[in-house]
């Protein structure tokens, strides 16, 4: 069976976001900004539903679609901290969080993020939702290991690159090549920590769930 097909059949038992939310999707997906796919966002919903993080730490912020749609799932008084590097994008964020009323619930970091994560405390956050530049992730992990508490959950969205990942080195295009290795570290790690118990689901474009656990 054709995996195309088989995400065509599931997209089409997906609603799509109401109001606003919706709005701010359908702009980013039209403008090429980066957001979430829709498999992938129902993923997340349920893992929030689960685990009722309180406090959340979200690499990538794009326009903040993301933020938005996870404080639907997410109690009342629980925070999502959000880091992005783009200009253009953060202003965009802050306008679309503003205009939602969630400033009080979602609060941006600007900056690169490697160097952001440097300055989070230590066993901080319960969730951690990894989604910027998929060449960094292996230079993130150190940190969001560091500042993730006990029993959180990592959230590694892209992780299969349009299924680059699972080609050889030299049959991907040279441009891509040094994602297309740090990557396969970046999931080598993941599934070889011993702090880490972790799945790696074909979901969309490749989602890996890491429960972290401290030594």
């Amino acid at each position: 069976m054709e995996l195309s097909k088989v995400s065509s059949f599931i997209r089409s038992y997906i609603a799509d976001d109401e109001g606003h939310l919706g709005e701010i999707y359908a702009e980013a997906v039209e403008q090429q900004v980066p957001v979430i796919r829709k498999e992938t966002r129902e993923l997340l919903k349920t893992q929030l539903l689960l685990l009722k993080p309180a406090n959340i730490l979200e690499i990538g912020t794009a326009v903040g679609y993301s933020s938005l749609y996870m404080t639907k799932w997410i109690p009342e008084g629980s925070h999502i901290t959000t880091i992005e590097i783009s200009d253009e994008r953060i202003k965009k964020a802050k306008q679309n969080i503003a205009s939602m009323g969630k400033e009080q619930q979602i609060t941006i970091l600007e900056g690169d993020a490697a160097q952001v994560l440097k300055t989070l405390s230590d066993n901080t956050y319960d969730f951690i939702f990894v989604d910027a530049a998929k060449g960094q992730y292996i230079c993130y992990l150190p940190d969001v290991l560091r500042v993730a508490t006990d029993g959180a959950l990592i959230f590694s969205d892209n992780i299969l690159q349009d299924g680059d990942v699972l080609e050889s080195h030299f049959t991907v295009e040279k441009r891509n090549r040094t994602i297309h290795d740090r990557m396969r570290e970046y999931i080598y790690a993941l599934c070889n920590e011993k702090c880490l118990e972790t799945s790696i689901l074909s979901v969309a474009d490749g989602v890996a769930l890491s429960v972290y656990k401290q030594k």
